[in-house]
């Protein structure tokens, strides 16, 4: 234990050293610049190590990605298009994709629904309810996504009839005699899916609702006073002045949770690893990289993902640049 913790003490002074005696001589190095050049190239000078670390760290793997969705599995040669063919030709790829879709549809609507409705609820409260309220919704978030998954798991859990039941879904349901039920074997309806989207809404609710709870007591209550003075009820006052007024972290939150959802992996690995219909996006790529060892194919989904979250981003970067002229 005392090894660990000087090995972690060490690790952290020697990465802020690293960083103060890196800035230090890129500023001796500027100070070297006679006078007008010195204050022109210094910000350039201490954006240089971020800029190298989003290179190395994105930029360049991004590059390699995109090269490597051209080649074969073992990506020595090229293929043309033969991965990305055969992915629209796959069934189990257009399953994926319709699963993924779902996740996109359902997901970020419910958790901003929810996560605005538990803040306006919230806030109603005592202070020390309201502050107990929100701690208890937003633990969830300190909990891993593969920690929520296993949680689940147990909840969705189903033993042959006749044994006891771990699962306490399918412990309540017997106390009516029914079941055991198999939940994340239920593809009708995508209940599999749904009850998997669950999870992560139970994941992200707190962090919606924290944003949006912050960005309610944010309206002047000059603005809500003149609408009920002039005969406007609760709810016209919620959905014709709150919500204009929230409308820009309405936006960021469905976007900040439409980005994860594209990316979501852990909760379906754990649960059913992609089987019974559930499969998505993320899980069908680790399973090519790391299962099946066909990087090309993996590659491929990779960029997929990319080109579709490229859209949601340009939006974002708008969105946020038309608010600070707003402002």
């Amino acid at each position: 234990m005392g090894f660990k913790a000087l090995s972690a003490l060490l690790t952290v002074i020697a990465g802020v050293g690293g960083a103060l005696a890196l800035y230090w001589i890129l500023n001796k190095l500027a100070e070297i610049l006679p006078g007008k050049l010195e204050h022109k190239v210094k910000p350039y000078l201490y954006i240089l190590p971020a800029f190298a670390a989003i290179v190395l760290y994105l930029i360049y793997p991004a590059i390699l990605t995109i090269n490597n969705s051209f080649k074969d599995n073992l990506s020595l040669k090229y293929v043309g298009f033969a991965n990305y063919t055969n992915l629209f030709k796959s069934s189990e790829f257009k399953d994926t994709l319709f699963n993924t879709l779902l996740w996109i549809v359902i997901v970020p609507a419910v958790t901003v629904v929810v996560g605005l409705l538990v803040a306006v609820l919230a806030d109603r409260l005592k202070p020390s309810g309201e502050k107990l309220t929100k701690t208890i919704i937003f633990l969830p978030m300190a909990i891993s996504m593969i920690g929520a998954a296993t949680i689940w798991r147990f909840i969705y859990d189903a033993r042959p009839k006749g044994q006891p039941q771990i699962g306490l879904q399918n412990a309540l349901i017997g106390t009516l005699d029914w079941g055991p039920i198999a939940w994340l074997q239920k593809s009708d309806f995508h209940l599999n899916s749904l009850l998997l989207m669950l999870i992560l809404l139970w994941a992200q609710v707190g962090f919606s609702m924290v944003l949006l709870s912050a960005a309610v007591k944010g309206v002047p209550v000059d603005t809500l006073e003149a609408a009920r003075i002039d005969g406007a009820g609760e709810r016209a006052i919620f959905f014709r002045v709150v919500v204009p007024q929230i409308k820009g972290t309405v936006i960021t939150v469905f976007i900040t949770v439409t980005i994860g959802v594209m990316k979501v992996f852990d909760i379906v690995y754990v649960n059913t690893n992609g089987d019974f219909n559930t499969n998505v996006l993320g899980n069908l790529f680790y399973n090519n990289i790391s299962t099946f060892l066909n990087y090309g194919a993996a590659s491929a989904i990779v960029v997929i993902l990319m080109v579709a979250v490229l859209p949601i981003m340009w939006y974002q970067v708008r969105h946020f640049k038309a608010e600070e002229e707003a402002a």
